[in-house]
């Protein structure tokens, strides 16, 4: 059974990217769920660390760096994939992506945003079998914040209620990482820095 890496929200954390290195080479497939800098500083010092991750390897941008910085900074990295409204077959498995902060956060110019109108049309060719990797986690499922707030995004939410998808793996949402719930048949896993080892076959991973 393939197994993938998951990760969320390094925020420029080298110790974490070091980590998530290390446990690269002893999975299939590594998917990060964007945010690997901070408010938009300190991508390039990030990535240069991740890119020596031989692994396939799938990226989406998070609300902390736009897709061009990220494509520019990863464009040095064999392994990686950049997605947003966008797929790719890896390993023998349809992964699609989908970056940034849906809905619009309330952190300002910095923050990389959509609304969920924009969202829906970049989710609409999202194939039924793919794992959905989503900076941000759908509405009401481990999209909880520190102060018990539901911040996940509806139409992310309703992409996964209407396909059949095998893995929803998000991040974004810091007070829920690490955290797994169901929705609709899906297993959402919001993965956060420290990295999951999780099993395609599985409805839960392994945190590492």
């Amino acid at each position: 059974m393939p197994s993938l890496l998951l990760f969320s929200d390094v925020h420029t954390d080298h110790a974490a990217a070091h980590a998530l290195v290390e446990k690269a080479a002893d999975v299939d497939v590594v998917v990060g769920a964007g945010d690997f800098c901070a408010m938009g500083r300190g991508l390039a010092a990030t990535i240069d660390i991740l890119r020596t991750i031989e692994t396939p390897t799938v990226v989406v941008p998070g609300n902390a760096e736009p897709l061009e910085k990220l494509r520019a900074a990863c464009a040095d990295w064999p392994a990686a994939r950049v997605l947003h409204g966008s797929g790719s077959t890896v390993q023998g498995i349809p992964f699609f992506g989908i970056g940034g902060g849906i809905p619009v956060t309330p952190f300002g110019a910095w923050s990389w945003d959509f609304t969920e109108e924009e969202a829906r049309t970049l989710l609409q060719d999202c194939p039924s079998d793919a794992v959905l990797v989503s900076h941000s986690p759908p509405q009401g499922v481990v999209d909880i914040s520190s102060r018990g707030e539901h911040l996940g995004s509806q139409a992310v939410r309703e992409t996964i209620e209407a396909k059949d998808l095998p893995l929803c793996v998000c991040g974004h949402i810091h007070g829920s990482w690490g955290k797994t719930q169901v929705l609709s048949d899906t297993p959402v896993h919001n993965a956060g820095p420290a990295g999951t080892v999780w099993d395609l076959d599985t409805v839960s991973g392994t945190p590492q």
